[in-house]
């Protein structure tokens, strides 16, 4: 008789059966939050199997790949919790979404494009006749860059008030760490209240519902956040900069709360973005172009979002060209760092995730954006 317990189950086509609250993941067996690419997990699972896909990553297991999977496991072996996954019926091609699925499609076209044009004889200098932004272009580009320094502007304004980074360095002191988590959660409020700002002064998002509003605003403030983190990056002293007076590296995160699961990918995420060296309009274009993003989560007007998404895209790749003549992936690559903010943003779900295990409570305004529910 054939063996068949090692199959996956394969799902129905069709709506997700109805939760009742207390399901628990077919990996690890942790609380479910949902069917995730197939399977029913939870969220910490559902991260780790997107990124493992996008990543095309490879583990090791140190015990010839044969670790029972628990709570405990998942965070030991990564090649175990893996194979679990797929065990379990993730499959690969239910991650990449929508918007990844066409990002990738762009990087494609403009390589297809660059090896055609490397591939023609040269031509002689166009002159007069070189690309030219759009009068509308213009203007629009200006406007985001001078927005983006208004609320830049309120923000270092308000510095003052945030709590200040303990001076006391005792790793024991129970005050001490929660006065460098009280201070980081009142920068990313800030930060928080910055994006929200620019958001609403984006030609088109007041058209939209305040369903669609908030929609795009809880999913994409963690990426912009990571946006703007980037442009922050100091790659001499490896830290990063916030409101000019405030540098931390990866130890003072660290100290703060967060785990080096995360920590490491925002500062590789930022030495990356930093080799690009891109200017305050590509960051403001790149932040217009990430807030809509009609793929997120409750969205109702879809085309409506790209319609608003379109013109920034366009923008960006006008000024690229003009920019950078000769760099032909410039734009792609600069698309394909949304489909890693993708990535990070799970990270940040496991992140916020481990704090609530830490008996760290995050401020209203953060519970509220990041749908934390106490």
């Amino acid at each position: 008789m054939r063996e068949t317990f090692n199959q996956p189950v394969k799902r129905k086509k069709g709506p997700a059966p109805k939760m009742l609250g207390n399901e628990v993941c077919s990996v690890c067996g942790d609380k479910a939050s949902g069917f995730h690419y197939n399977v029913l997990s939870c969220e910490g699972c559902k991260g780790f199997f997107r990124r493992s896909v996008i990543k095309d990553a490879q583990y090791a297991c140190k015990n010839s790949g044969k670790c029972e999977m628990d709570m405990y496991m998942r965070r030991k072996c990564q090649q175990c919790r893996l194979r679990k996954c797929r065990e379990a019926g993730m499959l690969e091609q239910c991650v990449l979404s929508e918007e990844q699925i066409r990002l990738k499609k762009m990087k494609k076209q403009q390589e297809e494009e660059s090896a055609r044009a490397s591939a023609a004889p040269p031509t002689p200098a166009l002159g007069a006749g070189a690309p030219q932004l759009a009068p509308q272009q213009r203007e629009m580009i200006e406007k985001l860059v001078a927005m983006q320094k208004q609320c830049n502007k309120r923000s270092f304004l308000d510095r003052l008030k945030v709590t200040p980074w303990p001076k006391n360095q005792d790793p024991l002191n129970r005050e001490v760490r929660q006065q460098r988590f009280a201070h980081f959660t009142e920068l990313a409020i800030m930060s928080v209240q910055e994006i929200v700002d620019f958001a609403k002064q984006l030609p088109g998002f007041l058209e939209l519902t305040r369903e669609d509003q908030i929609a795009l605003l809880k999913t994409s403030t963690i990426e912009i956040m990571l946006l703007e983190t980037s442009r922050r990056y100091n790659p001499a002293i490896e830290s990063i900069t916030f409101l000019k007076d405030f540098s931390y590296n990866k130890e003072d995160f660290a100290k703060a709360g967060l785990q080096f699961e995360f920590i490491n990918p925002i500062f590789e995420f930022s030495k990356g973005m930093n080799d690009l060296h891109l200017d305050e309009a590509e960051y403001a274009l790149l932040i217009a172009i990430n807030i809509f993003s009609a793929d997120r989560p409750n969205v109702q007007d879809h085309d409506l979002v790209e319609r608003l998404q379109q013109p920034y895209v366009d923008a960006l790749h006008s000024y690229i060209r003009i920019k950078r003549p000769t760099d032909q992936l410039m734009f792609p690559r600069m698309l394909m760092k949304l489909v890693s903010l993708r990535t990070l943003s799970s990270v940040h779900s496991e992140q916020v995730f481990a704090l609530r295990l830490q008996d760290k409570k995050l401020p209203p305004l953060l519970s509220e954006i990041w749908d934390v529910h106490e």
